[in-house]
């Protein structure tokens, strides 16, 4: 038995990676000035002294519900 293609297209191959200008451009059409193509800067690390290690947070906490006074 013979198989039959439904559709006669090939698979197109990419030759070199779509950088997002030319995927917005195919998507979205011809570009204007409405949208820019920005890079982003990297985030700041914030809180890199309590966030350094889960363990000591929980450690820390732990020693902070031990300082409690019990409860009646």
């Amino acid at each position: 038995m013979r198989r039959v293609r439904l559709l006669r297209r090939t698979r197109d191959r990419r030759l070199r990676p779509l950088g997002e200008a030319e995927c917005y451009g195919r998507a979205y059409g011809e570009r204007t000035e409405d949208v820019k193509v920005m890079k982003a800067e990297p985030r700041r690390p914030r809180f890199t002294a309590v966030l350094a290690s889960g363990e000591t947070l929980r450690q820390r906490f732990q020693e902070r519900l031990d300082a409690r006074e019990p409860s009646s």
